[in-house]
């Protein structure tokens, strides 16, 4: 069975957990690392034993890897994502996808033009409260969709000021002011990956920041920025309606910071604060799903405590750590994959490496493809446009859909874990 090389442009805090993850994948046959910062780059070459190491993604490309892995700064993504596709390498992109419209339409064209595979790796697609929720929807338990949130509350305290530095180096003021909006997927997709619809037209509002730290400011960042909390109001193309919440300055400290609630005519799924989650119905039922939806940590309460106070100045953020749910499907997982310690966001670590992987050697179309990255970043481009307006009503554009005749690899994860 074919093999590819990986190889990962950004060998910063996230980055560096994913690694030996993609190391340990059977269809794996070797990593390399890109890393501009040389101290990071020999440190992670010597941790894992890497021994092609390169400046720049540029030295990457001219290598003979299969696949490009973009965990660089978010801003970065899409000319990053592009340049491999154009020098012939699959590509998996951390999110999000990009940060211009312009760049989500090239990527869509470069995947048309060249048949080649891109995923973003979009952890909230992988989350026990989304696989239940498709699930749900997909057998019409919540009849019509009516209405979603979702949100991603980060205040900056809580591991952003450690992630910026480690990678921004002097000017990280710069690049830690980007618009919250900038940076929808986890949200968005929340919604949209349950519908499968796409969101439409937008109105959106902006809290101007009042932090001493002035990275929320006119003049101060790269994009001009002074919104540290952002609220968008969606169209979706189902005639439903959405809210998200993207927020940097907000006193929530505990439970998941991305969460999600839909409302349809005959059900509604709801994940609170404190990570309890529940079922209702139209006919009166209620159904609590904790035991179902929370992820176990794989090692003790004082391992995993270790671990954090080792990595955190590090840019390492406790959602770095934790192991499966009893609704993920980890049966379909490469039983070596299953032995690597190595997992985050609510179990979706794993199941991201091998999707991407699977996607690229069987040719298939992985869950969060171009299209649908598309659809998860756009709304939140279009929605920043707003709130510089005061929330003027705008539209989002449409980039289409995946081809219905590419195979899928969600139809065949079956076939694909045979003998591994």
């Amino acid at each position: 069975m074919k093999k590819i090389k990986v190889g990962m442009a950004g060998c910063g805090s996230f980055g560096n957990v994913f690694i030996p993850v993609f190391q340990a994948h059977p269809l794996v046959e070797e990593l390399y690392i890109a890393e501009p910062i040389a101290e990071r780059r020999e440190a992670v070459a010597a941790e894992w034993g890497v021994s092609h190491c390169f400046p720049d993604l540029e030295a990457l490309c001219e290598s003979d890897v299969d696949a490009v892995l973009i965990f660089a700064q978010r801003h970065l993504h899409g000319p990053m994502s592009i340049q491999a596709l154009e020098k012939g390498k699959h590509v998996y992109c951390a999110v999000p996808a990009a940060s211009k419209l312009e760049e989500l339409q090239r990527l869509v064209d470069l995947v048309k033009e060249t048949g080649l595979t891109y995923m973003m790796g979009e952890t909230s697609y992988y989350y026990p409260a989304n696989i239940y929720c498709r699930q749900r929807y997909a057998a019409g338990d919540f009849g019509s969709f009516v209405y979603g949130e979702g949100e991603y509350l980060h205040d900056m305290s809580h591991g952003f000021y450690e992630a910026y530095q480690n990678s921004g180096g002097a000017n990280w003021k710069q690049v830690a002011g980007v618009p919250p909006m900038y940076y929808p997927t986890h949200s968005v997709s929340m919604v949209l990956s349950v519908t499968g619809a796409r969101m439409t037209q937008v109105s959106c509002l902006g809290y101007r920041d009042q932090h001493e730290d002035g990275i929320f400011r006119e003049g101060a960042n790269l994009w001009d920025n002074p919104f540290s909390n952002q609220t968008a109001l969606f169209r979706c193309s189902d005639g439903g309606m959405a809210r998200i919440n993207e927020f940097r300055r907000v006193g929530v400290g505990t439970g998941n910071s991305v969460r999600l609630s839909i409302q349809g005519t005959l059900g509604a799924f709801e994940q609170q604060a404190d990570d309890n989650h529940c079922w209702s119905s139209l006919d009166h039922q209620l159904e609590k799903l904790n035991d179902l939806l929370l992820a176990r940590d794989t090692y003790s309460a004082e391992q995993i405590e270790a671990l954090k106070q080792e990595t955190r100045s590090q840019g390492v953020q406790d959602d770095f750590f934790s192991g499966y749910a009893q609704i993920h499907p980890v049966e379909r997982l490469p039983a070596a994959i299953r032995k690597v310690w190595h997992n985050g966001h609510y179990g979706s670590h794993h199941f991201l490496v091998d999707d991407f992987v699977k996607s690229c050697v069987f040719k298939l179309l992985p869950p969060v493809n171009v299209w649908e990255a598309a659809k998860y970043t756009a709304p939140g481009l279009v929605a920043h446009e707003s709130s510089l307006q005061e929330g003027a009503l705008m539209e989002v554009p449409d980039y289409g859909e995946a081809p219905a005749e590419m195979p899928r690899l969600e139809d065949q994860l079956t076939e694909t874990n045979q003998g591994l």
